[in-house]
């Protein structure tokens, strides 16, 4: 069973929902039911305390629900008026001057707040102790190296599973540390880049076309995957009723929503391609490159609500200064909202999406039981709208509504068992 946490700033509140859901499925003392673990940006933050506290798997949702219960924006960056003056300026003198003279700015925001916060909550030490005591198999954290431009998997695992190499992208043994976490949350222009052994790296979900592929490299063979993004789509412009000109903020919204999420989608849509192949050959009867395939069970849980709408109500929150830089880039109407959505780190916005996705969760618990339980299942459940667009068909009967599966699968990979696996 692996864990699939992706990347989504402030918008990561809505893993913990799920996450307590399940966790109440459970003995109360139950550990860790997921044995491998995958995260991405903010993910990675989640992904690490999981599998930190992989020995009480409850305790460790409980305390992940504290500190996302209760953040404020100035512990994850500095919040205040004279720092967020001082990055403007300095941006706007070292753009003018040609950043003669001038320190070059390294990010529009100092997260040194968060590494002290992540600092004093993991206790990076109990990875290794859970991974002994076989309650975990392994953690896997993505980030993306600016000089070798590859996608970069660190991982702590059991010592029989091995690294991997692909195209842009590979699987490295690691000790977890913060400073691959300060490497995955590292949001281009946003958060400083962080440096590992030589190299800078930035955000995870920059280069990470596969998402799903760390966790199969590394032993999963069924995956629970936590988005962050409601997939239902806005109305299409159109001649009688043509789109505004996007502002700084929506285009910043946008980049942020496309970093993040839609690899995710585009890994479920090649797995959807493979297996339709595959469902219509006869088990046993493939054979040369295809002769490998093999069903990886997903299921999906993904926002029921718009989360811009949410973010609307809680926009105050954020201290004056922020309010005030994002009021400029045009990030506070309603295209600007999917940049603040991402950036609002107060707690009555994070509690809000903990409770979706408390609420979510509960919504499918006919589905998730068995899927967690290792009962047989489609290999694809997830929300019809997506099961639509994951298959190419336009529309479906009104009949069927809420959530659906479908039959996918997945290429086999390589993985330390020494199971041959074709990877995406």
């Amino acid at each position: 069973m692996g864990l699939i946490l992706p990347g989504g700033g402030a918008r990561a509140a809505y893993h913990v929902g799920v996450l307590k859901a399940i966790a109440e499925f459970m003995p109360r003392r139950a550990p860790n039911p997921f044995p491998v673990i995958s995260g991405t940006s903010a993910g990675a933050i989640n992904a690490t305390v999981l599998a930190s506290r992989a020995l009480r798997f409850r305790a460790g949702i409980a305390e992940m629900e504290r500190v996302w219960a209760n953040f404020a924006a100035h512990q994850v960056y500095r919040s205040d008026a004279w720092t967020m003056l001082g990055s403007s300026a300095h941006w706007f003198a070292t753009v003018m001057l040609g950043g003669l003279g001038i320190r070059k700015p390294r990010s529009l925001l100092d997260n040194a707040p968060l590494r002290a916060l992540l600092e004093r909550k993991i206790r990076f030490e109990d990875i290794q102790r859970a991974i002994d005591a076989q309650h975990l198999d392994a953690l896997a954290i993505t980030a993306s190296g600016y000089s070798s431009a590859r996608s970069i998997s660190f991982f702590q695992a059991r010592d029989d599973i091995q690294a991997w190499t692909r195209v842009r992208r590979r699987g490295q043994k690691a000790n977890i540390t913060l400073d691959h976490l300060m490497a995955s949350i590292a949001v281009p222009f946003i958060f400083p880049p962080a440096r590992i052994g030589g190299e800078f790296y930035g955000d995870g979900a920059m280069r990470q076309s596969a998402p799903l592929s760390a966790a199969i490299h590394l032993g999963a063979e069924r995956l629970l995957v936590i988005g962050v993004r409601d997939e239902v789509t806005n109305p299409t412009p159109d001649a009688d009723n043509p789109a505004t000109y996007p502002s700084l903020g929506q285009i910043a919204g946008y980049m942020l929503d496309t970093l993040f999420m839609d690899g995710l989608y585009a890994d479920l849509e090649r797995v959807t391609r493979i297996n339709l192949l595959v469902n219509q050959v006869p088990r046993g009867e493939l054979s040369g490159p295809v002769a490998n395939l093999k069903r990886i069970d997903t299921l999906l849980v993904v926002p029921s609500q718009d989360i811009r709408g949410i973010a609307r109500r809680h926009v105050h929150e954020l201290p004056l200064p922020v309010r005030l830089l994002l009021r400029g880039i045009g990030a506070m109407n309603q295209g600007g909202l999917q940049l603040v959505s991402y950036l609002l780190f107060e707690s009555g916005y994070t509690r809000a999406l903990i409770r979706l996705g408390y609420q979510d969760a509960w919504a499918i618990a006919d589905r998730l039981r068995p899927f967690l339980a290792g009962e047989e299942v489609p290999p694809l459940t997830a929300p019809h709208w997506v099961e639509r667009d994951l298959s190419g068909q336009e529309k479906r009967p009104e009949t069927e509504e809420g959530h659906e599966a479908d039959r996918v699968g997945h290429r086999d990979e390589e993985h330390a068992a020494g199971q041959r696996r074709v990877d995406l």
